[in-house]
């Protein structure tokens, strides 16, 4: 075996699908692309989540304490990618990349119909903010379009490559001792 800097550990326990954040403070909307997150427990619905000062939407959510995560599908690598590149301080994000908008129903953060799915937030608990750029989100609301063709997200490598969702390995009846969850 060859050992490599612990510093890569990100690259093998790789949190889930790149997705988009966003965010609105006093009618200015940003997107962000993110990597790092996490869910941390079933009832109610946490989700942790790494957005330093930055990325320019850590300022709004740590005041607003509401957001929005939206799951893209591969067909959009190209756009998440770009939106990840640049900053909402200098840019519409919205405008540049052409992105469709609905308001969302509890937060003033929209939500994103060219993804799979949309999931309204609030911060649960802030307390690991300052010291680790760690929000801790509740899921409030879950939005899914059940009519899109493309349903492969992609993960990021932290180099710069992704990979891409393939087929399903479905081993519910072994899950026994997780019946119960929905």
């Amino acid at each position: 075996m060859k050992e490599i800097s612990a510093s890569q550990a990100y690259r093998l326990l790789e949190p889930g699908p790149i997705v988009l954040v966003t965010t609105s403070l006093e009618g200015t909307q940003n997107v962000m692309t993110m990597g790092f997150h996490m869910m941390i427990q079933h009832a109610p619905p946490l989700i942790g989540c790494v957005i330093g000062p930055w990325d320019f939407s850590h300022h709004t959510l740590k005041k607003t304490g509401e957001c929005v995560i939206a799951i893209p599908a591969v067909d959009l690598a190209e756009t998440v990618v770009d939106i990840g590149n640049c900053s909402g301080d200098t840019v519409d994000k919205f405008e540049r990349f052409s992105l469709r908008t609905r308001p969302a129903k509890d937060v003033a953060a929209p939500l994103l119909v060219d993804c799979l799915a949309n999931i309204e937030c609030r911060v649960a608990d802030p307390s690991l903010v300052d010291r680790y750029n760690l929000f801790i989100l509740e899921a409030k609301r879950i939005w899914i379009d059940e009519t899109s063709k493309e349903r492969r997200t992609m993960h990021h490598r932290g180099d710069g490559s992704f990979t891409v969702d393939g087929g399903t390995l479905d081993l519910r009846k072994r899950m026994v001792k997780w019946r119960h969850l929905p």
